[in-house]
């Protein structure tokens, strides 16, 4: 059974969204995509000052398994990504909610958000 807090937003590409009060939004790949993938060995991640386009890749994740690419939850520009993963790839598979966040977005299209799934909706999806 996967770990899918209630508290963040969901993508069926299977990124979560947790949208901060500032508008800037911290993405990253769910519990159930990081178990799928299986070890995760590299994370390559936008520069800060990219425009996304929600849908659009902004990286990829390597993992002993396969290559994926990753998905803008929402629109917007990046203003942090998570520079730990460069030395520790494996955070996004220990903690993929915390400390295995990727990137953090300037939402430049906020209703977007809305239409994100929320848990329930995502654990009926990936059940």
């Amino acid at each position: 059974m996967s770990n899918i807090p209630q508290d963040i937003k969901y993508a069926q590409s299977h990124e979560w969204l947790r949208l901060g009060a500032d508008g800037i939004a911290t993405v990253g790949i769910t519990d159930y995509a990081q178990g799928s993938l299986g070890d995760i060995t590299f994370v390559q991640l936008p520069e800060v000052g990219a425009n996304l386009k929600a849908g659009e890749s902004f990286g990829v994740v390597e993992s002993v398994k396969a290559a994926s690419d990753l998905y803008a939850p929402v629109s917007g520009v990046v203003v942090g990504v998570n520079a730990a993963l460069d030395a520790s790839p494996e955070l996004v598979n220990q903690s993929p909610f915390a400390d295995g966040w990727m990137l953090r977005l300037k939402v430049t299209d906020s209703a977007a958000a809305a239409s994100l799934l929320d848990a329930a909706a995502y654990a009926k999806f990936t059940g």
